[in-house]
C-alpha cells in the first residue's frame, strides 16, 4: 500500500481553510495537519520537514511585521523551504509571503479586488497546471506583489500583472482562490463584514454570482489542483525507499 504522505496547511483565519482542496487532497492521499500561523510554533520541525506546505489567506499585509511579528517567522520558513524546493503551495496571503520570501516587494495596490472575474494565462501557463484555467476566479484582495526574480508569471488580469507564478520545480503562488467553497463563503461574508462594507461590495450580489458558479468552480479546483498534486508527487521508486528508511 502507498504509504499517504504529509501535508501542513497554515491558516492565518479559521474561516479562509482548504476548502475545495481538502477532499481533493484526501482522493490524492495526502494526510493533512493544520496550524495555526498567530499562535503555533512555525519553527517546529513538523512543519519544516512536511511533505507540502500549503499558506493560506488572511486579512492581513506581509509588511505588517510589526503588527504581527509571526510574520517573520513565517517568512522565513519559507525562505527554508524554497532554498531547498520543497513543495509549498501558496494562496492570495500565501502567495504574497511566497513573493516575499524570494526577495519580491509585497505593498498595497491601486484595486480593491473582492469578487469574481477573469484572469488571462501567460504562454509560459501552458505547461502548467493552470493550463486549463477557462472560467473566473474568485479575488479577495488589496495588496500586490513585484514578481520575484527567477518566478515564472503564470496569470494577470487587467488589474494586476502578478495574479499567480511558478518557481522551481515545486513552488505555486496563487493570488486568487480557487480554494474557496461556495457553500463556505457565507462565514467569508461575516468573517470579512468590515471589509466588505468599506469596500461596497454587495453581498447579496457576490452571493448570487457565487451560486451561479457554484458547479464549474468546483471542476476548476479538480483540475488544477489534482494536476498539481501530481506534478509534485514522488515517484513510486522514491515512496519505497522512504518507506524503507
Amino acid at each position: 500500500m502507498r504509504p499517504r504522505r504529509s501535508a501542513i496547511a497554515i491558516r492565518h483565519v479559521a474561516f479562509e481553510d482548504l476548502g475545495l482542496l481538502a477532499p481533493i487532497m484526501e482522493r490524492a492521499g495526502w494526510s493533512v495537519s493544520f496550524c495555526d500561523a498567530p499562535v503555533d510554533d512555525l519553527s517546529d520541525r513538523a512543519i519544516r520537514e512536511a511533505d507540502l506546505l500549503i499558506v493560506l489567506g488572511g486579512p492581513i499585509g506581509v509588511y505588517e511585521t510589526d503588527k504581527y511579528p509571526f510574520l517573520t517567522a513565517e517568512i522565513a520558513l519559507l525562505e527554508q523551504r524554497l532554498r531547498r524546493d520543497l513543495p509549498t503551495l501558496g494562496i492570495c496571503l500565501g502567495a504574497q509571503l511566497i513573493a516575499q520570501a524570494l526577495g519580491g516587494r509585497v505593498f498595497p495596490g491601486e484595486v480593491k479586488e473582492i469578487g469574481w472575474g477573469p484572469i488571462e494565462l501567460t504562454p509560459e501557463s501552458k505547461s502548467s497546471c493552470l493550463r486549463n484555467l477557462q472560467n473566473e476566479v474568485l479575488h479577495w484582495h488589496g495588496d500586490t506583489f513585484d514578481l520575484p526574480v527567477g518566478a515564472v508569471r503564470l496569470a494577470s488580469n487587467a488589474n494586476y500583472q502578478n495574479q499567480a507564478f511558478a518557481w522551481g520545480r515545486n513552488a505555486l503562488a496563487l493570488q486568487f482562490h480557487l480554494e474557496a467553497d461556495p457553500r463556505q463563503l457565507e462565514e467569508w461574508y461575516v468573517g470579512h463584514a468590515v471589509e466588505l462594507a468599506a469596500a461596497k461590495v454587495s453581498i447579496s450580489e457576490l452571493r448570487g454570482r457565487t451560486q451561479a458558479l457554484a458547479r464549474t468552480v468546483a471542476v476548476q479546483a479538480e483540475q488544477v489542483f489534482g494536476d498539481w498534486l501530481q506534478s509534485i508527487a514522488p515517484t513510486d521508486s522514491a515512496l519505497r525507499s522512504s518507506a524503507g528508511a
